[in-house]
Order: C-alpha cells, then structure tokens, then sequence
C-alpha cells in the first residue's frame, strides 16, 4: 500500500537509521505484532517492558509507512469536539478519552525522556475560531472543558491579536500539547528492544496469517513461520483490508516543512501549535530546530498517483494561508510530503478484538488526527487485553461500542 508521496521530512532528516535482519528462521513470542511503525513500536516497547516477549515485523523498512509522513502533532484535543463526544456517546465517556488523551502526552514525555534524542517538546495548543460562526461552538467547548478541569485560556479577538499577531474572532489556548520526530522515535525504541534480544525484522512479508482461540501462525512469503499466544495488526491504514465492516475512510493530508527561522521571527510560534475550526483544518507547529511545519487541506483522494501531482499545489496552497495569518514569518516549503490518514466517523480510534476474528487477533488502529496520542494509549491497551485484564478504554476504543 502506497501510503505517502513527496519529501517526508523525517525520513530525509534521519535516514535509514538501522537496518534490521529480514526474518529468515522459525520462532516463538508471546506477541507478534504486524507493522513496524510508531504504534507498533509503542506496543512493543510496553509489551516487552512488562516481561512479555514480542515480535516486530514489517514488510518495508522500519518507520518507512505512514509514520515517515506523520506531522507528529500531540494533543490531547481531538478532531471531534468534547461537545459532539457527549451527545454520542455520554459526557463520562467524552471527558474519559480528553483526559486520557492528555495523559498520554504525559506518558510520551516520559517516553522520550527515557530513549532521548527524538526532537520531543512541550508546546501550548491554540485553536482558533475560523469564521465568526464558529464562537459558539468554541464557547460550548471551552465551557464543557473547563467544567472538568482541563488547563486552558479563553482569548477574544484582541488577545489573539495582541498575543499572536493574527485576527480570529476567538480562540482557546490550551496548555498541554507537545511535538516529537515519530520517525526517530520508532527507530529507537525499536533498536533498544532489538539490542535487548527482542526480534525485530523488517523487509519481511507476511504471506498467511492462521489466528484460532488459541494462538497464531504467520508464514512469510520465505517459508520462516511465527507461532504466538497473541497477534497484533499494527500495520496502520493497511489494517482494514482484514476486516470485513468498514471502520474509516482513507483520505490524504498535505505538509511541507520550512527551512530553520530565526526564534525572533517565529515568536510566540516557537512554543505554541496553532490549528483552526474549519474543517479540514489548517495546522501549524514547530520543530526543535526552529522549522514550521504546516499541514492541512486534506481530501478524499485515495489513489497514489492523483495524490503525488498534487503535493507541490497543495503546499503552496497551504504556505499563502500562512502567510496570510503570519506576513511576517517566512514560509517558503522546503521539503513537501502528502500521506494516507484514516479518518472515522466519531475520532476515536479502534483498538481491541474484532467480532470478525479470534480474541487473539487484536487490532491497533490509531486513526485520526491524535494517531500517536492514540498509539500510546493503544499500548496500555492492548497490554491490558493480552495479560486479560479489564481497561476504562475497552469499550470506548473497541468495536463494541455505539454511539
């Protein structure tokens, strides 16, 4: 699956940081887990961190998906409002995956802290009203939020001015967001795990896959068999083509990243992530290195080659809006990239056993705009499901639920 075109900057930043065996013997885990990217990684950090023994595999190179392609924005703010959460699925659920959401950025953090050297930091969150309709659905918002204790500030239109040079009829500014190189965060909690004798194998194609209610046998397309007590599908986007019922829509998202700007140029946009009400939205970050990365216009395309023609229109595209809300910031793309998303009809992602499948099959689909928000707590899901304990997010994130 063709899942990204253009220059991802990650990949180009970083290179092909290790290069793991392909798989070429028989061998035995607790887990196997199908995808190599960061939710796979994530999952198989946990899994391994708590006794269990895991096997990774991925049939391209490591973090060569849509993880190459990621924006890496980490918020706990998710595409669809607290608000709209609340008449699908109870205000208790709603403020259940805000909070964990904000939790998880914490749990990256301490991630991060722990393998080093991933471009990790912590950042504010402004997101601003579009048009003059959107404020009272801003207002519901930030009203729900604050009702429940979130850490934010509700500007008015001269404080988003005075504070970050822009007009917008409102905003909310929300304390806890964050920012990371997916890429190389892969890569390294892969490598730790491979170092630690854990099995890592990438450019290994998984030919047949046999899941019963008690284990499961992959065979690679080179006659190398993996028995496990557990198989994961952390294979991203590509993960539907094993369910029967259509779970999200695979749509395509443009960025382009800027070459480094002076930190008095970038002001406040050093440390804080600026995204809209619209929809698809136009986003805004910055790197450790003082680059803005910028993303948005996404669209329903879903064929390669339509999606490569587009990258460059669609940056220039992007980089006129910015300059518009920013004149004074220069934004010339140097790097343009579009890849795949998945997005669902509520933002949630789906995580758990299928109805589809054996218990022993667990999907890991991180879909939506928190995807690595998401991976993260996906993890301590997943750990849960496989050591058969209970989780709060059991239902919420699972194919059981109804809105």
């Amino acid at each position: 699956m063709d899942l990204k075109s253009g220059y991802p900057f990650w990949a180009i930043k970083n290179g092909l940081m290790h290069a793991f065996p392909p798989l070429q013997q028989d061998i035995r885990c607790d887990v196997a887990i199908i995808g190599g990217g960061i939710t796979g990684a994530l999952i198989a950090d946990e899994l391994a961190s708590h006794g269990h023994d895991v096997a990774v595999l991925d049939q391209r190179d490591i973090g060569w998906g849509s993880t190459a392609a990621s924006t890496a924005l980490l918020q706990y703010e998710i595409d669809t409002h607290m608000v709209d959460l609340a008449k699908q699925y109870g205000e208790d659920n709603a403020v259940l995956a805000y909070q964990a959401c904000a939790e998880a950025i914490d749990l990256i953090a301490a991630k991060a802290a722990d393998i080093k050297d991933v471009d990790f930091g912590r950042m504010s969150s402004l997101y601003y009203a579009s048009k003059r309709r959107n404020r009272g659905d801003l207002e519901d918002e930030f009203a729900l939020r604050k009702r429940h204790g979130f850490d934010m500030r509700w500007l008015d239109a001269d404080q988003v001015q005075s504070d970050y040079g822009f007009k917008a009829p409102c905003a909310i500014l929300s304390a806890k967001a964050a920012r990371v190189d997916p890429y190389r965060m892969a890569y390294r909690l892969l490598m730790r795990l491979h170092e630690r004798g854990a099995a890592v194998h990438d450019r290994t194609t998984i030919a047949r896959i046999e899941v019963d209610d008690r284990s499961a046998t992959l065979t690679t397309t080179d006659g190398a068999t993996i028995k496990a007590k557990y198989l994961v599908m952390a294979a991203g986007y590509a993960s539907q083509q094993f369910l029967r019922k259509r779970v999200a829509k695979n749509r395509s998202s443009y960025a382009f990243i800027t070459e480094p700007i002076d930190p008095d140029v970038l002001g406040a946009l050093k440390d804080t992530m600026v995204w809209e009400s619209a929809r698809p939205y136009l986003y805004i970050r910055s790197t450790g290195d003082g680059r803005l990365l910028v993303g948005g216009d996404d669209d329903s395309i879903d064929i390669p080659a339509k999606r490569d023609a587009l990258v460059d229109r669609k940056a220039r595209k992007l980089a006129d809006k910015v300059a518009k809300l920013f004149p004074d910031v220069p934004v010339e793309p140097a790097f343009a990239w579009a890849g795949t998303f998945a997005e669902t009809d509520d933002g949630l992602p789906w995580i758990g056993a299928s109805p589809e499948h054996s218990r022993r099959l667990l999907f890991a689909m991180a879909y939506g705009g928190n995807g690595i928000t998401y991976s993260m707590l996906g993890a301590g899901l997943i750990r849960a499901l496989v050591e058969r304990r209970k989780h709060p997010l059991q239902q919420l994130f699972g194919f059981q639920r109804k809105g």
